[in-house]
C-alpha cells in the first residue's frame, strides 16, 4: 500500500511540474505577444516603420554555408598553396607520394 501511495504521489508531482512548466511558457508567450503588440501600436501611432526584432533570412544562411565550403575543397587548397613560403613547405615533404584522387 505504501508503494502504491508513493507511486501516485510521484505521478502527481510530475504532472504538477509539467503544468507549471506549461503555464510558464504560456505566460512568457503572452508577455512577448503583448510587448510585440505594444511596439507595433507605438510604431503605427508615431508613423515609424515596424522593424523586426530578429532578421532571419534562410537564403542568406544557406549561401553562407555553401560559400564557406569552397575554401575546404581540393581545388581551393591547391590554389592557396601556390604562393610563396607555403609552396616551399610542401616541397620539403619527402615521405608523401603525390597521386590523383579518384
Amino acid at each position: 500500500m505504501l508503494a502504491g501511495l508513493t507511486r501516485w504521489m510521484l505521478r502527481l508531482v510530475v504532472v504538477a511540474m509539467g503544468a507549471v512548466l506549461f503555464l510558464s511558457i504560456l505566460a512568457l508567450a503572452f508577455v512577448l505577444a503583448v510587448a510585440w503588440g505594444l511596439r507595433l501600436t507605438w510604431a503605427r501611432l508615431t508613423g515609424r516603420p515596424v522593424t523586426p526584432w530578429m532578421r532571419v533570412d534562410p537564403r542568406g544562411a544557406w549561401s553562407q554555408a555553401t560559400r564557406s565550403t569552397a575554401r575546404w575543397t581540393a581545388h581551393a587548397a591547391g590554389t592557396a598553396r601556390a604562393g610563396g613560403a607555403r609552396l616551399r613547405e610542401v616541397a620539403d615533404v619527402t615521405d608523401v607520394q603525390v597521386r590523383e584522387v579518384r
